[in-house]
């Protein structure tokens, strides 16, 4: 029917690949855009894929799917020129149709061309893709292909799966993290006391008042960890080092400094908080295991059910519907595996939906990390050294973007965790994980020595650079926010910092006000430059950046979780400080023309500077450095 289906192991979250990989597609095959459809994340129909997540999907997976549509196309021309007796090269494609250029009469479909064939093809590279000069669905934003159902309500996802015979649970929860469990009556909520203590039932408000007629005693360990604690701790439990960068000699270069400036800066620990909460339907018929999941992994999920069932993981799938949100917080799937196991024991579907306290709970939060800087200017108003120690964020965010003869950049554990780890709970991937961090703390540092310089702060950090996409960035952002030189706290509260994350450079210029009697700050205008390399959908690059904005005012002003030991205290948003609409300031975005550069991320790179890029209005403003956020 001429209709065109593609199959990939990626998930759409709200970021707009859906409609991006449709684009890519099309382009490549020459067909209209509303001829494509996608199949995603399903582990029976799709190829297999590591997950979602990273600013990977475009920069990554982008290519080969280019590729396989261009290849297609190839396959499909060289038929029509058998059909139609004609030598390849006098052909020309458009909207799905092969023609005779100059005799467009002479034409046959690519539906007619495939006739319901199977056409097999290992992609060899040799099929030419399409220049952007030549570009009639890339490079172009129309209408998102989610948009109308997730703005009428139709969209579904995980927790609207409903099978008939479904049962709901409510699972058992320790009060904190690292307690035992010594003990459960169930008997009045006919619940199995194992590892996994829940209570289901047809109708989920009977499940979750049964789930409190549960008696449960836990042992909770003691522990001295907090919110101001933990740093101290985190350094004195850091892993041996990873040297990420070692040139020159940074410990001669400080003795010989006049001056040298030294840091220590914290962010304390952040939870994803989607609005979806995690939730999955499992349900087992004829020996096979299917799992409907909010996850960014469907592969990785398939294989942690089929483990824990005992399964082989050709007998487990995963259908990941629309996923409300992720940011790297629903990379594992442990909902999918609480679902699938309570199904075996029941031999009924079963559905499992976190509540928002569970989600708070249950989240592998960002990483409370320190990092500690010492730099020197030197005669000649360089940079002389840059010493840095990572403590618990890892490597992300830590390239130099300066010129630095002396320098060493040391990692002491990822935002992983390590071995033995040091955090009172589970953490893991936050978007552009680590990066928020490492950047807060290397732009600040920059612009501190820039005060002490008395140059503007883009000025010198022009100075400091000889990398042109930086540079052409940083000047972009200054451009377009009209920005005025001056050194030192000008008091106008004008910020900037510059990132290289996910193949991408971007560069924030931010203002703020201060109430000086409460302290609070107000942001009023960001404007954002990214060089992404070729862009595949100007107006979804565009949501993404403003996307990472306004998730980033969170990290900045408002988010940091309370906690007490491994109990976490947070377990709602009446404490937990997300944006707010009346937060957003004037958002400005500027996509820097880069066209020979295949795409990049696009998903992380901005939230990854604001922090800095706030930190540093906030001093331009009143004169005060900001170390933690």
């Amino acid at each position: 029917d001429g209709r065109v289906t593609v199959f990939s192991g990626k998930i759409e979250m709200g970021q707009g690949v859906l409609t991006s990989q449709a684009q890519m597609a099309a382009e490549e095959l020459g067909v209209s855009l509303d001829a494509v459809e996608l199949v995603l994340g399903d582990t029976d129909r799709c190829p297999w894929d590591m997950g979602t997540f990273g600013s990977l999907t475009t920069r990554m997976f982008g290519p080969a799917l280019r590729a396989a549509a261009a290849e297609a196309r190839a396959v499909l021309v060289r038929l029509a020129a058998e059909r139609l007796g004609v030598p390849r090269e006098r052909l020309a494609v458009e909207n799905g149709v092969v023609f005779v250029a100059g005799d467009p009469a002479r034409r046959v479909s690519y539906g007619a061309l495939a006739a319901g064939r199977r056409i097999a093809r290992l992609v060899d590279g040799k099929a030419v893709l399409r220049a952007a000069k030549d570009f009639a669905v890339m490079g172009r934003s129309p209408r998102r292909l989610d948009g109308r159902d997730k703005v009428t309500g139709r969209a579904g996802y995980a927790a609207d799966v409903r099978i008939p015979g479904m049962l709901h649970a409510r699972i058992l929860r320790p009060p904190s993290h690292g307690a035992t469990l010594e003990g459960v009556d169930a008997s009045a909520a006919r619940a199995r006391p194992d590892d996994l203590v829940a209570v289901l039932h047809a109708d989920p408000q009977a499940a979750e008042a049964a789930l409190q007629a549960v008696e449960a005693r836990w042992h909770v360990p003691a522990s001295p960890l907090d919110p101001e604690t933990i740093f101290d701790h985190l350094v004195a439990n850091a892993p041996p080092p990873d040297v990420k960068v070692s040139r020159g000699d940074p410990a001669a270069a400080r003795k010989g400094a006049a001056r040298v400036f030294e840091s220590v800066y914290r962010t304390g620990y952040r939870a994803h908080a989607p609005i979806e909460p995690h939730a999955a339907v499992a349900h087992l018929e004829g020996g096979r295991m299917t799992v409907w999941a909010s996850t960014q992994t469907p592969f990785p999920t398939r294989d942690a059910v089929a483990q824990a069932l005992g399964l082989s993981p050709k007998d487990v799938r995963i259908v990941t519907p629309y996923v409300g949100g992720g940011f790297g917080g629903k990379s594992a799937g442990r909902q999918a595996v609480e679902a699938a196991r309570l199904a075996r024991l029941t031999g009924r579907p079963v559905q499992v939906a976190w509540s928002r306290a569970e989600e708070f709970f249950l989240d592998t939060f960002a990483p409370a990390a320190v990092v500690r800087i010492a730099s020197a200017l030197g005669d000649d108003g360089r940079i002389a050294f840059w010493d840095e120690a990572v403590h618990a964020s890892g490597d992300r965010g830590t390239e130099l973007l300066y010129d630095v003869a002396n320098a060493s950049v040391r990692i002491h554990g990822g935002w992983m965790g390590a071995k033995g780890n040091a955090h009172p709970f589970a953490v893991g991937p936050w978007r552009a994980p680590g990066a928020t961090t490492n950047v807060f703390a290397s732009e600040c540092q920059i612009d501190l020595m820039a005060a002490a310089a008395r140059v503007d702060p883009v000025e010198f950090r022009l100075r400091q650079s000889s990398d042109e996409r930086m540079r052409r960035v940083l000047r972009a952002a200054a451009d377009a926010a009209a920005w005025k030189p001056g050194a030192g706290a000008t008091g106008n509260g004008r910020g900037i910092a510059c990132a290289l994350d996910a193949g991408a450079y971007v560069a924030i210029a931010a203002e703020v006000d201060l109430d000086r009697a409460s302290g609070r700050v107000r942001v009023t205008r960001v404007v954002t430059a990214q060089d992404l390399g070729l862009v595949v959908n100007p107006e979804g690059a565009r949501m993404q950046i403003e996307g990472c904005v306004t998730m980033g005012l969170g990290y900045v002003l408002g988010e940091e979780l309370r906690f007490r030991g491994g109990e976490v205290l947070d377990r709602s948003f009446a404490t937990y400080g997300l944006p707010r609409f009346s937060w957003v300031p004037r958002l400005e975005t500027v996509l820097v023309k880069n066209d020979e550069l295949p795409p990049q991320g696009c998903g992380e790179p901005a939230i990854v500077p604001l922090g800095a890029a706030l930190a540093n209005a906030v001093f331009d403003a009143t004169g005060a450095r900001l170390y933690r956020l």
